[in-house]
């Protein structure tokens, strides 16, 4: 009996002593969940410790980040502070949606404003290729059509699921006359020169 005590010793201290990797990823759970259920006393006391990296850590089964969830919850303050701790615009969630494609998704016109200046990409596309701009087109926002515009969102993109542009759509669209004549008159994008070896 006193045999088998003994292996089973160091094992259980192995067991006790997580790596650090689990560490890091618990507290990023405790990040995340703290931005969800809005205890800005816990998230600035995470992002407050020293050498900290956390802003950008995203939710294992969703992909989302911090940005996705106040966007979605539609606080431009919580946007704000969280961008100034270092938090990337430009992050995608599990479908590839940016927090600039959620603010359009949702309606948001503040947080698309705040995230433009904060230099979201407005061409950053989904997994299906769907643009702000595409998006903004479809819910036929011509306000958001015209900030996106602004903010150089490309209305020559395509999409992956039809092949069509953000043009394409207002065209399709007679619903949205003005939204059309807005990006008839945004001229069109030469495609990018692909830059290859010089021989």
């Amino acid at each position: 009996m006193r045999r088998l005590l003994f292996p089973v010793l160091p094992l259980a201290l192995i067991v006790a002593a997580p790596p650090a990797a689990a560490q890091q990823q618990s507290q990023s759970y405790k990040f995340l969940e703290a931005v969800k259920n809005e205890k800005g006393d816990e998230v600035i006391k995470i992002l407050d410790q020293p050498g900290q990296t956390i802003v950008n850590t995203r939710d294992i089964t969703s992909g989302e980040g911090a940005l996705h969830i106040v966007v979605k919850r539609g606080n431009g303050m919580y946007l704000r502070y969280l961008l100034s701790r270092g938090a990337d615009p430009n992050l995608r969630d599990g479908r590839g949606d940016t927090p600039l494609l959620l603010a359009v998704q949702f309606g948001q016109n503040a947080l698309v404003d705040i995230l433009t200046a904060a230099k979201a990409n407005p061409n950053l596309a989904n997994g299906g290729g769907e643009t702000p701009l595409i998006r903004a087109v479809q819910k036929r926002d011509l306000a958001l059509v015209r900030t996106l515009l602004a903010a150089g969102a490309n209305p020559d993109q395509t999409d992956n699921v039809a092949g069509m542009s953000a043009r394409d759509y207002a065209r399709a669209d007679a619903r949205t006359p003005a939204i059309a004549k807005l990006i008839d008159e945004t001229p069109k994008r030469a495609p990018r020169a692909v830059a290859g070896p010089k021989m």
